[in-house]
């Protein structure tokens, strides 16, 4: 197992810790979290650059990597709800988007075409990561508060934009690749007859 990947397993063993600390009500435990959650999502970023450095890209690691990314998320966001700092319905838009996207990015893959990550996807991560931090850290730092809420508003509207983006452009996809080119055989199955082959002509 190389480096980017073994970084993106680690990643996924940071989750439970990461939920522990952030709903253990001691002293400094909330920067403790925030630190662990920030090294975490700079090794995200870490671990892609280092596998398209040294040509380390793995079906393991491609596989790995968004799930890590989505665990991490998701765990931080749920315990902020049992903690009272952000609405259970914005978490549930957020974490629902995200396996919604997943679930499209495995249909493309069998129908042989990748979904690749939208510049409205890679604001939504960063926004997403900048909200987490403000929100762990509002008690001990009160101007966070107003700069989480807002900023979860803010990843609110890119989750919903950029889940949009791709599901239009999956169904382009799909549209353009059903549509049977000029020349190509078209088999027309009329009921009772034997299936007859036509020319498509040229637009």
């Amino acid at each position: 197992m190389n480096l980017p990947t073994t970084l993106t397993v680690l990643r996924i063993f940071i989750v439970p810790l990461l939920v522990v600390l952030m709903l253990t009500k001691e002293e400094n435990m909330d920067l403790w979290a925030a630190g662990l959650f920030l090294a975490a999502a700079v090794s995200d970023a870490l671990d892609g650059y280092l596998a398209r450095r040294h040509g380390q890209i793995t079906p393991l690691g491609i596989l790995l990597d968004p799930i890590a990314d989505k665990l991490l998320t998701s765990a931080a966001f749920i315990s902020l709800v049992e903690l009272g700092r952000v609405p259970a319905w914005m978490v549930a838009i957020i974490i629902g988007r995200e396996f919604s996207v997943s679930g499209l990015r495995a249909i493309a893959s069998s129908k042989g075409f990748a979904i690749a990550a939208s510049g409205l996807g890679k604001a939504k991560m960063v926004f997403q990561v900048c909200a987490i931090m403000a929100l762990m850290l509002e008690r001990r730092f009160p101007v966070l508060e107003t700069q989480g809420e807002f900023l979860m508003w803010v990843v609110v509207v890119f989750a919903l934009a950029s889940a949009l983006q791709y599901f239009w452009g999956f169904w382009q996809r799909v549209d353009l690749r059903a549509r049977p080119q000029p020349g190509q055989p078209m088999v027309v199955l009329r009921m009772g007859e034997k299936e007859e082959e036509k020319d498509v002509p040229a637009q």
